[in-house]
């Protein structure tokens, strides 16, 4: 199944997607027990981020090609930073390129697990009952402030690094799933999740031992190899099989 957030008609719905209808709900998907308002053509309401996030929490280093082409070392524990809830962006939005700051911002294509409920020390057995669904992220980043400082948030954090969509798929199996990001329609990014070295499960259940979190929180789960800069007129397109495709112009 898959959910989103879109306007329409001057207001914020929750919907179902089913083919090119949208089917607007009365409530959150993520509480649950809603009721169908009424079914509208996908082409009339703007797509939102389907999730609003009190926190992102990235992963890096995650794909043992994308370690090679960083030239760092494979980790022994997930390598978390966290991406402020600013960041967010719905597909089709504006990446906006910090040039007062860096010279240097890449695309990275991930998948994001979106959490369904609260989750607090639990095992990676467990994990799978906490996890809502899935969508994708381009966690963007500033990649000479990132080599400068040492620590990532900066890199990570400015407004618009965080394009996601445009949909969650509730249905998919998370653990091969292929990768597809193109600059300028040419392909840059061309893996699959089964390359991950900590898997979903394991990430999610490592993560709940250091913060709670909370329902619509999303992980970005990592990038393989392919990451690249963009610059102002380009736009960056992100598939994940099954999911969807989410597509951000840049600019200045």
């Amino acid at each position: 199944m898959k959910f989103l957030r879109c306007f329409y008609e001057g207001k914020d719905y929750h919907g179902l997607l089913e083919n090119k209808s949208v089917k607007l709900l009365s409530n959150s998907f993520l509480e649950g027990d809603y009721k169908i308002l009424k079914e509208v053509n996908i082409s009339n309401v703007k797509i939102l981020p389907p999730v609003l996030p009190s926190k992102i929490i990235g992963i890096g280093l995650n794909y043992n090609d994308h370690i090679q082409e960083m030239k760092d070392e494979k980790p022994n524990v997930p390598k978390m930073f966290i991406k402020p809830s600013s960041t967010v962006i719905a597909t089709k939005e504006p990446i906006i390129y910090p040039k007062h700051m860096s010279k240097r911002v890449d695309y990275e294509g991930e998948l994001g697990v979106v959490i369904g409920k609260v989750c607090k020390n639990i095992s990676a057995l467990q994990a799978k009952d906490y996890i809502f669904g899935y969508t994708i992220i381009n966690d963007v980043t500033a990649r000479d402030l990132q080599s400068i400082d040492g620590q990532w948030t900066r890199a990570k954090g400015f407004d618009t690094f965080a394009p996601i969509g445009p949909f969650i798929e509730t249905q998919v199996d998370h653990m091969n799933l292929k990768i597809t990001t193109k600059l300028n329609g040419v392909v840059k990014q061309d893996s699959t999740t089964s390359h991950m070295i900590f898997n979903v499960y394991e990430l999610v259940s490592f993560i709940s031992q250091i913060m709670t979190l909370y329902p619509g929180d999303l992980i970005a789960s990592g990038t393989p190899s392919g990451v690249g800069p963009v610059v102002p007129g380009d736009i960056v397109e992100i598939e994940i099989e099954n999911i969807g495709k989410l597509i951000n112009p840049v600019k200045e």
